[in-house]
């Protein structure tokens, strides 16, 4: 077979996936048996309204949680099975999260902010100082690389955010309405960034609530209580 013509590698594979909430004497279905494969190199976007499980799915593919039920396949290994050290180890080495709200540390300046998850994967300082400024050029925060995060813009503290998610080269990126807290403009600036990583071969899913940002994605996998309802390949 040609190569061009081999099927694209699973990234992420879940099977009858559920989770599930005890709170008081309430027993929350978060997700109530879900099957989603992602291959390599998709951009899918999930959306759904308040409750419909997409927080919880996310959680799951960041390694954050575990099914309740289910497998959850990452990369070839069942996250499901793996103990809190493994998950640990999963996270940093195999995912990139970028947040609405940035997540960034205040005290670090935008070199250093890269650089965090680098720290925590053992990586010598100069070599981790040299992927940082790397990831500054490619992230258009060149000349930013000392300051810190309060004097940077929105737009400019999101970038560093995914240069911070890019670090360790992950297997997935998951973005949490990574456009959520910018002006259109911005987010528009931001989802162009996000478009050119999936264009270079990377694996994102995003959550979002914007449709327009969804039909920035190659496909949309839309949620309710706990279930997919619906899951289809835009015009992008």
């Amino acid at each position: 077979m040609d190569g061009a013509d081999a099927p694209a590698e699973t990234v992420v594979a879940l099977e009858e996936v559920t989770k599930t909430y005890f709170m008081g004497d309430n027993t929350v279905h978060a997700l109530a048996g879900i099957d989603l494969r992602v291959t390599s190199g998709e951009f899918v976007a999930v959306m759904g309204p308040s409750g419909s499980g997409k927080s919880t799915l996310l959680n799951l593919l960041g390694c954050l949680d575990r099914p309740t039920t289910g497998a959850y396949v990452l990369g070839g290994r069942d996250v499901a099975t793996m103990t809190d050290d493994e998950l640990s180890t999963v996270r940093s080495d195999r995912v990139g999260f970028i947040f609405q709200s940035f997540n960034l540390v205040p005290s670090l300046t935008v070199l250093e902010n890269i650089e965090v998850p680098l720290f925590y994967a053992g990586w010598p300082g100069r070599k981790a100082r040299a992927r940082s400024k790397e990831l500054a050029v490619r992230v258009g925060l060149a000349d930013r690389g000392g300051h810190r995060p309060n004097e940077l813009s929105g737009g400019q503290q999101q970038r560093v955010a995914i240069a911070r998610a890019l670090a360790n080269n992950p297997t997935i990126i998951l973005a949490d309405e990574p456009t959520g807290n910018l002006d259109s403009q911005t987010g528009e600036e931001i989802m162009d960034i996000i478009r050119e990583l999936n264009a270079e071969g990377s694996t994102i899913i995003m959550v979002t609530h914007e449709d327009d940002v969804a039909e920035q994605a190659r496909r949309v996998v839309t949620f309710r209580d706990g279930l997919i309802q619906s899951d289809r390949v835009t015009a992008a």
